[in-house]
């Protein structure tokens, strides 16, 4: 069985700086897997090679047995990749509802004239949407803010809806961009619930981005630890966050 995400020999530079250079990594079906590293090091424009938002000048990203490699943002998202970003990106003017919705557009579609008209078929699959979506913001605890608009919850709450409409699209990967950034602790182990829960009720296979050592460790089973864009020490997280190496690069 192939692995879920297969990540070989990935490069970029930018005006001559390798900002990602020879990045490998297998991530299994279902696996948390935690990419940490200090500011600078390369861990965003993985996430952005990853996604589409840049090109890699070298080396091959496979989504299960599907080369996804070069394609565009909107390819990867329907293959299966979604994210969340360092600072959330929500449509800020929108409901709660709406902005999930707007991630279900990947997989409810209806013509065109439909949605003119009005027609029978319109309601019917605006109504699919919206029992969907609803189902999404219970996961999150959000159902009784469906209604307000997303700029006007709480930051923590903004975090769980960028991720519940991450979710709606469907994805087989969803990669989290420093979810707890900017969480108190009773928001961060709300969180590291909220994702343990993802992972096992929606059969995700999760990569984040996390800064916090002890949701670090305490919800990812295997680690890559990058510096200066090349991986410095991957492997369970136990043993990972013991190398001396990790220690003295990054915790030390």
């Amino acid at each position: 069985m192939c692995a879920m995400l297969s990540v070989n020999n990935l490069s970029i530079s930018f005006g001559g700086l390798r900002a990602v250079d020879d990045f490998n990594i297998e991530i299994e079906k279902g696996e948390l897997y935690g990419l940490i590293g200090p500011n600078g090091a390369g861990k965003t424009t993985v996430f952005n090679l990853l996604t589409g938002v840049y090109r890699p000048d070298e080396g091959r990203i496979f989504l299960e047995d599907r080369n996804i490699t070069g394609l565009d943002t909107v390819e990867i998202n329907k293959a299966g990749i979604a994210r969340t970003f360092q600072n959330i990106r929500l449509f800020k003017d929108l409901s709660v509802l709406d902005n999930v919705k707007i991630g279900l557009h990947n997989i409810f579609t209806y013509p065109t004239i439909s949605g003119i008209l009005r027609l029978s078929s319109y309601f019917r699959i605006e109504k699919e949407m919206d029992e969907r979506a609803l189902e999404l913001l219970k996961v999150f605890d959000l159902e009784k803010e469906k209604d307000s608009f997303a700029k006007n919850l709480p930051y923590g709450k903004q975090r769980k809806l960028e991720i519940a409409r991450a979710l709606a699209t469907g994805p087989k990967l969803l990669l989290l961009d420093e979810p707890a950034a900017g969480m108190n602790p009773n928001e961060t182990g709300e969180l590291m619930d909220t994702i343990r829960f993802v992972r096992d009720e929606f059969d995700m296979t999760i990569l984040l981005i996390e800064h916090d050592m002890k949701l670090v460790s305490g919800i990812c089973e295997k680690l890559s630890v990058l510096n200066f864009g090349s991986v410095l020490s991957r492997g369970k997280t136990s043993e990972v966050l013991n190398d001396p190496e990790v220690i003295a690069a990054y915790l030390g």
